[in-house]
């Protein structure tokens, strides 16, 4: 089965309605060239930075950014993963006292506008790396506590954040409940980008014998965190397809899921696993 995806990176900016016309005309320029799935890069509504998730976050009900969302998935016909955004969830903690939480998330539309599921970044990004970078999203985010893997009509989709990559075991347990497609909407930095950022995707796809997604920001100099862009995708057989480089730009993918079972039945490393060893 080919599937046509729709990787929008998108330059950020700090308007939420410049940047959700932005990703309006991104979506439907991939929905032009044949996309089935359009993807947004993570924090697609606001700039990454602590102090403008707190200013940018919304409620799941009546949010300015996920009703803008369905209304163009349906408009359109076609399925979005909606990045992340932060999203604000009220919790009561003691009898009438309740505390906002922030969480980030992303959100996947079927092509009639409904929220199929949402994964909230499990793993958060806090990182110090001295005199290159300093950012801890735990400042003022909350981590997710479950793996999400969805069904749609394409198959089984594995949706991780970002750093949530960085760890093998939520890929493996995604790829282990049938996942063929693991995307992860990020935004690596100019530190860990260069570094890391396709050697991840690679060893994903390779690792559990799917198709990998990365869908970043591109670079904005202009604010205080420069997204690394470089927007990818990787076959299972640890192959890049296609890739971004920097700047905005709408990467337009086609794949075989259907190579899948070829790569599989060549190298059956899932098949061959020793799993009595480790649990």
């Amino acid at each position: 089965m080919n599937l046509k995806i729709a990787l929008c990176q998108m330059e950020v900016v700090d308007n939420k309605k410049k940047n959700l016309k932005k990703a309006k005309e991104m979506i439907i320029r991939g929905k032009e060239k044949g996309a089935e799935i359009a993807i947004l890069p993570e924090m697609f509504n606001c700039p990454y930075e602590n102090e403008k998730f707190v200013e940018y976050a919304e409620e799941r009900e009546n949010s300015e950014t996920l009703n803008n969302i369905a209304k163009i998935a349906k408009e359109s016909n076609i399925y979005i993963l909606a990045g992340s955004i932060p999203e604000k969830e009220s919790k009561n903690i003691h009898k009438n006292l309740t505390a906002d939480r922030i969480y980030n998330t992303s959100f996947l539309f079927n092509n009639d506008g409904e929220i199929l599921d949402s994964h909230r970044k499990v793993h958060l990004f806090d990182i110090d790396i001295k005199d290159k970078i300093y950012f801890k999203e735990s400042d003022t985010l909350t981590s997710g506590e479950e793996f999400t893997v969805i069904d749609t009509k394409f198959g089984k989709i594995g949706i991780g954040i970002c750093y949530d990559i960085r760890f093998p075991e939520l890929s493996r347990i995604m790829a282990l409940k049938g996942a063929d497609l693991l995307i992860f909407p990020g935004a690596f930095n100019l530190t860990t980008g260069p570094a890391h950022w396709e050697l991840l995707f690679r060893s994903r796809a390779l690792d559990n014998q799917v198709f990998t997604i990365g869908v970043s920001p591109s670079l904005n100099e202009f604010t205080s965190y420069n997204a690394y862009g470089h927007s990818i995708v990787c076959n299972p057989w640890g192959e890049v397809l296609n890739k971004a480089s920097y700047e905005e730009e709408l990467l337009i993918a086609e794949i075989d899921l259907e190579e899948i079972a070829g790569v599989r039945e060549e190298l059956p490393v899932l098949k061959n696993r020793r799993s009595d060893l480790y649990y």
